[in-house]
């Protein structure tokens, strides 16, 4: 394989799963590029689906396209293909996120260097933060491969049931191997990120820009056929004490039929935080932030997003952890035991994946 061109079906299989990764609003904002002579794919951002008024800096944008390649990695090693992994491999380029050089395994030099005593690694870091990107665990990567198809964000309630320690850990470790930090909230941190998450909800519905913006990527399935999006079957029902910490696509447009019932009294979120807060730092939140929803999948946990307050300035200051103050939170994610939810519409393949002659 290292001296032969992969198959067409083998990087379409490859794009597939990559693009099975969440994104903000499920713009998917990512292209995919086959070089066969270099036996290279290039992720690349797709700014025409950026959202400027949440995510004026991109950051989220980037996370997204960061757990499409944590997904693309997982993909290769599935596959028996080793995947060297180079972030921001050109400075000048600013949409060129990574490149990703296949190969016939991890042995055949595609795997990362540098590692740190748990297999995590920001190896090769260039000034600005770039480099190359995860450890050489390709095997590790394998056995996530089965959740990528069944991970889906999940906006109903769950049970009270605690997560156990041990898959509390693995989450940890699951993080920590793409060099960001998960931190399960608890007491009065917990209390505070809960109500920010309300503060920013109703900022949003304060904001008629961002309200706009919001509804631009609602999808009402009697009337579209969607490719991208928050389908309206996705919305999952309004919480009858108005505390769900899930983002509403509905926002004011009434759902015929969508059911108001009890979510949990105390939701289980997570912060997940990177040491920096450049690009490359943001698709290391990307990759991280995939791997800890894989694992959470394959431990039976269904999972969710309460991103609103980092996407004001001034509320993302004050989720940081109030004991060590340091790091930069990339994500909050809901996890719990309850219904997985339904599968999101995706793009099709030939608007998203180019492979050269």
């Amino acid at each position: 394989m290292s001296t032969q061109t992969l198959s067409n079906a083998v990087v379409t299989e490859l794009v597939a799963d990559a693009t099975a990764a969440p994104s903000m609003h499920n713009a998917q904002p990512w292209l995919f590029r086959y070089g066969r002579h270099s036996r290279t794919l290039a992720l690349r951002a797709d700014f025409e689906r950026r959202i400027p008024e949440a995510d004026p800096t991109c950051r989220a944008l980037h996370v997204g396209c960061g757990a499409a390649l944590l997904n693309l990695r997982v993909s290769a090693a599935h596959h028996g293909l080793g995947a060297a992994t180079t972030l921001l491999p050109e400075p000048s380029d600013p949409a060129f996120l990574a490149a990703v050089r296949l190969s016939a395994g991890p042995d055949d030099g595609a795997g990362a260097s540098g590692e740190t005593e748990d297999g995590a690694g920001v190896p090769g870091e260039t000034e600005d933060g770039a480099g190359v990107s995860g450890g050489t665990d390709d095997e590790a990567l394998r056995p996530l491969h089965p959740a990528i198809a069944e991970r889906h964000t999940s906006r109903f309630p769950f049970d009270e049931q605690a997560i156990p320690d041990d898959v509390r850990a693995r989450l940890g470790h699951a993080a920590r191997v793409e060099g960001a930090n998960l931190m399960f909230l608890s007491g009065p941190h917990l209390d505070t990120v809960l109500d920010l998450i309300r503060d920013a909800e109703g900022y949003d519905r304060g904001d008629p820009a961002r309200e706009a913006e919001q509804e631009h990527w609602a999808r009402y399935t009697k009337t579209d056929a969607p490719v991208d999006g928050i389908p309206d079957y996705a919305f999952g029902p309004r919480d009858a004490a108005e505390r769900a910490t899930n983002r509403d696509f509905a926002g004011s447009v009434p759902v015929t039929g969508r059911a108001h019932v009890p979510f949990e009294h105390r939701p289980q979120l997570v912060l997940l935080s990177t040491g920096g807060d450049r690009p490359a730092d943001w698709l290391r939140a990307g990759q991280a932030l995939e791997r800890v929803l894989l694992t959470a999948t394959l431990d039976g946990l269904s999972t969710s997003f309460a991103t609103q307050p980092l996407e004001w300035p001034d509320l993302r200051w004050v989720v940081r952890d109030p004991v060590h103050g340091t790091g930069h939170p990339q994500m909050i994610i809901r996890l719990g035991y309850g219904p997985t939810g339904p599968r999101t519409p995706r793009r099709p393949l030939d608007r998203v994946l180019t492979i050269e002659p």
